[in-house]
């Protein structure tokens, strides 16, 4: 006699459904962006019928925006915990955000949703809206808020706060999209210790006081 599968087996392979789909999911918009992902090749991908996503997200767009919310935004919320708490050195914040930031995401499959929505934002303003307001502008008000913490204390020099913010941001951005583009097509190794080491030495010099810059 074939012994079936216990009701408890059964119930634990139904929750972990949907997490096997937005892995699934994830998978191939990295893969093959957002347009080119069609809801039954993410089912197949996940081993699961091509009905069973529309259980648990109501379209591509729903299932896009899941995919950032339990991917990106807890790190956000981390990095947002971090700021509130932390009574250190500035920099010290700003080189633990970065680093964090880089290996919960920058270094994963997540960071190829950077380069989709860079790609095909035009083409799907809603999920481009989305990602802007619940991933760019609180990363943004994260570092900003590094940044001015750092000017307030008298550790950094007296920046503009707003585009320093986008100079701090945008080469941790471009090479996380680096990983995903170019990169990966001409097969490029990428040393992630030697960048970020690089470009925190960069900070040093850029965001303190003169008096404080070390001896090169």
């Amino acid at each position: 006699m074939v012994e079936l599968p216990s009701t408890t087996r059964w119930t634990r392979r139904k929750e972990a459904r949907p997490n096997e789909i937005l892995e699934a999911a994830l998978d191939l918009f990295v893969e093959r962006g957002y347009a080119g992902t069609k809801m039954e090749e993410i089912a197949k991908r996940a081993g699961v019928t091509r009905g069973t996503p529309y259980l648990y997200f109501a379209n591509k767009e729903e299932l896009f925006k899941a995919v950032i919310s339990e991917g990106m935004l807890p790190s956000i919320e981390v990095g947002e915990g971090m700021l509130r708490e932390f009574t250190g050195s500035a920099m010290d914040l700003i080189e633990q955000t970065l680093n964090f930031w880089w290996a919960a995401v920058g270094k994963t499959r997540l960071a190829g949703i950077t380069k989709l929505i860079v790609a095909e934002a035009c083409n799907f303003p809603d999920i481009a809206r989305f990602y802007c307001e619940e991933v760019v502008r609180r990363g943004e008000a994260l570092v900003a808020g590094a940044i001015d913490y750092g000017i307030r204390r008298g550790e950094f020099r007296a920046l503009d706060v707003e585009y320093t913010m986008k100079v701090v941001i945008g080469p941790v951005l471009m090479a996380m999209i680096w990983q995903h583009s170019v990169g990966a097509c001409v097969n490029e190794a990428f040393d992630e210790e030697r960048f970020l080491r690089t470009y925190m030495e960069l900070l040093r010099h850029g965001l303190l006081r003169n008096e404080q810059h070390p001896p090169i």
